[in-house]
């Protein structure tokens, strides 16, 4: 592992960049070397918290001044962070959910010079549920229907979440196909009968939910439910954390939270 990794944080006065921010501050080997917001934030020019770092407003001052930056920015600038972190040859844990195709090969193509972490979900606990819904898939047949159910707060705007996401193609490895062959997107008026080896997704938005997630299946006789709840943010910072104390100085390539804990 590397020493005194300069870290730089995408949206640091967010939910998850404050979280972010503190946890970073707390762990050793570690510097927060720069922070942005967007151009409008009130708070651009002024210190971020705990540090005597200003918060910029531009995320190529970040990728400039840092060895890995962490991006949980919402939906939107994926693609272009990840050509950002392949000119500055800046590693980039990303935990941005809701991301499309294009994002992906963004992702795929900063992968081939620079090393870039990206997860839906940095919670051990989530990564753990997988590895149990991925066996639980390969050993109960197709007559057990899969269903996966998530909740989360007002604000988010992306639906499944990314975790749920990661959880049904968990499931759908298990069965030995990809999710796109198993998934029902949606279900509204009349749908007809379920089909059989289908995985569906249902999504829950209210409240202040940090985050709900089950894996149900449900045969004709008996019901497996396997849970996650997700307590405080601080959960995410601490896997984003761990995340980027094993990315610093890792060569180029794709990499996911199954590499950091070792799950394959």
């Amino acid at each position: 592992m590397a020493e005194n990794i300069q870290i730089g944080i995408l949206g640091c006065m967010g939910r998850m960049g404050q979280a972010l921010t503190e946890e970073f501050l707390k762990t050793a080997g570690i510097t927060i070397a720069a922070g942005s917001e967007i151009a409008s934030h009130p708070d651009i020019g002024k210190l971020i918290p705990g540090t005597n770092v200003h918060l910029a407003d531009t995320a190529e001052h970040v990728f400039h001044e840092a060895d890995v930056v962490i991006d949980f920015t919402p939906p939107g600038q994926t693609a272009t962070h990840a050509a950002l972190a392949r000119s500055t040859e800046t590693a980039l844990v990303v935990g941005t959910t809701g991301m499309t195709a294009a994002d992906h090969a963004a992702l795929d193509r900063a992968a081939e010079a620079v090393p870039i972490m990206q997860a839906g979900n940095y919670s051990l606990g989530v990564n753990l549920m997988m590895a149990l819904v991925r066996d639980a898939a390969k050993r109960l047949g197709t007559d057990w229907d899969i269903e996966v159910v998530e909740m989360h707060h007002r604000h988010k705007v992306d639906a499944p979440s990314g975790t749920a996401l990661m959880l049904g193609e968990a499931a759908a490895e298990g069965r030995g196909h990809p999710l796109d062959d198993l998934r029902t997107k949606a279900r509204e008026g009349i749908t007809g009968e379920r089909k059989e080896g289908t995985i569906g997704f249902s999504a829950v938005r209210g409240g202040a939910v940090i985050g709900e997630h089950d894996v149900v299946f449900a045969s004709d006789s008996e019901r497996l439910t396997i849970s996650h709840r997700a307590e405080n943010r601080g959960l995410f910072a601490a896997g984003a954390v761990k995340a980027a104390l094993w990315l610093a100085g890792k060569g180029a390539g794709r990499y996911s939270m199954t590499d950091v804990l070792d799950l394959k």
